[in-house]
């Protein structure tokens, strides 16, 4: 466990910042899934750039890897495309 007070802080940030980084973790993944569910093109079309931008957001914020943001943005986007 931490002794100095520095550390005992970075500890609390370091909590608080996984908790957050969690939760904007588990609504892209479940905005992704609900892309990949959708059957009308016309919505998907409009939902996409809501979720591109929420994947870029992640690797903004090295929560994801550029790379991993990449494919899955690449990967949509083909399906998006291959529905309208």
């Amino acid at each position: 466990m931490a002794n100095h007070k520095s550390a005992k802080k970075r500890v609390r940030q370091d909590a608080v910042k996984r908790i957050r980084n969690r939760y904007y973790k588990k609504t892209t993944r479940s905005a992704i899934q609900k892309l990949r569910g959708m059957e009308d093109a016309a919505e998907a079309k409009k939902f996409l750039p809501k979720v591109v931008s929420m994947v870029d957001r992640l690797a903004k914020k090295n929560i994801w890897h550029n790379n991993k943001a990449a494919n899955l943005k690449s990967s949509l986007t083909l399906l998006v495309n291959k529905l309208g």
